[in-house]
């Protein structure tokens, strides 16, 4: 059995980082409620802040 990767646009990227980082979603709330990996939004969050 082969998994699909989803390709997900910067513009998802972005507005997934903000319910973190402006509207105060727990990472694991965010994670559950967009259906995306907790460790691919914590990185998504990460590359936001670094640059």
């Amino acid at each position: 059995m082969s998994t699909i990767r989803r390709k997900n646009t910067q513009e998802f990227k972005d507005s997934a980082v903000k319910l973190i980082t402006e509207q105060g979603y727990e990472l694991s709330e965010a994670s559950r409620n967009l259906g995306v990996n907790i460790n691919v939004l914590r990185r998504w969050r990460d590359a936001a802040n670094s640059s």
